[in-house]
């Protein structure tokens, strides 16, 4: 789990989810280009790396454009010799229904997340074959992207399209001994802030306190500290087999989900027409529909919101 010698790039890394992953590679020795947006907290984030005994540079860009791609792997190389680990964690959201959600709205989620990602790996992964460096590709998905969620169309295809990518990068990139996986975390952030749901985990974070074991059990939710050991994991030598894996990570909870597999198959001589799926579709498959969206278990009563208004 020594990452000394290795350099990391972690975009969307100022703040957060993608600073915890930079703390922790830097914690294991890896020297880390950190990415954000503004170039003060970019700069913050650095001072607290460093401050800790890391080594640490900023780079203040907008993920998205191939030329903010070719700036961080160049300041990876100018500033410490090398690149191992990419972490593609940037990302913004713009949620609205559909029917509300503009084009630009759309088009700068997928530009950030999806397009961003893509760029990046595809910069750092040509550094890797260029110098023969069995790299680590880290994408950070969400569950939103594996199962959906109501008001964040373009999120959900921007993370669902993060992992169909990751799936074929580990198949492109295999010969060359670079992996590519995804992470699935669960954890409070500025966005589950704003959920009632999760008022009282994170009330109880923000307190410095644990955080009830209903969340960190029941519901695999946590802070960004529980979810960074995964990224450092698979950015060491000892996840070197592990690739094309999607792994969910918050609070006490570990899962490895699932590839898309087809849950029932019939065949029909002549093909399938019109009238004969109207037919036998619901007998066949009524009762194997997939759900859709996350489903969570009831609040008990003493980790309920509190009403408006009566603080």
């Amino acid at each position: 789990m020594n990452l000394t010698g290795k350099v990391a790039i972690v975009t969307g890394s100022g703040r957060g989810l993608g600073l915890a992953y930079a703390r922790e590679l830097a914690a294991r020795g890896a020297a880390v280009v950190v990415n954000d947006v503004d170039a003060a907290v970019a700069d913050e984030a650095v001072a607290a790396i460093t401050a800790g005994g890391g080594r640490a540079v900023a780079v203040a860009a907008a993920v998205g454009s191939t030329e903010t791609a070719k700036a961080l792997v160049a300041a990876a190389v100018q500033n410490f010799g090398r690149l191992d680990i990419l972490v593609t964690n940037a990302g913004v959201l713009r949620d609205k229904s559909l029917l509300k959600m503009t084009d630009e709205d759309f088009d700068l989620v997928i530009n950030v997340h999806l397009r961003g990602t893509f760029t990046c790996v595809r910069e750092a992964y040509a550094y890797f074959k260029e110098n023969n460096v069995a790299g680590r590709i880290i994408a950070i998905g969400s569950p939103t992207g594996q199962r959906g969620n109501f008001g964040q169309t373009n999120y959900a295809a921007a993370k669902a399209g993060i992992v169909g990518m990751v799936r074929t990068w580990a198949l492109e990139m295999k010969r060359a001994g670079v992996t590519a996986n995804a992470v699935i975390p669960v954890a409070a952030t500025a966005m589950t802030k704003t959920v009632p749901f999760f008022a009282k985990a994170v009330e109880a974070e923000e307190a410095g306190e644990a955080m009830p074991e209903f969340f960190r059990k029941e519901l695999g939710f946590g802070t960004a500290s529980d979810v960074a050991p995964l990224v450092a994991f698979l950015a060491s030598d000892a996840a070197s087999d592990v690739t094309g894996q999607a792994i969910g990570v918050g609070g006490d909870r570990l899962q490895l989900w699932s590839h898309p597999e087809a849950v029932a198959t019939e065949y029909r001589d002549g093909g399938w027409s019109f009238e004969a799926l109207a037919e036998q579709f619901g007998a066949l498959f009524g009762d194997k529909l997939q759900s859709v969206g996350e489903s969570f278990p009831e609040l008990p009563a003493e980790l309920q919101p509190e009403p408006a208004g009566t603080k």
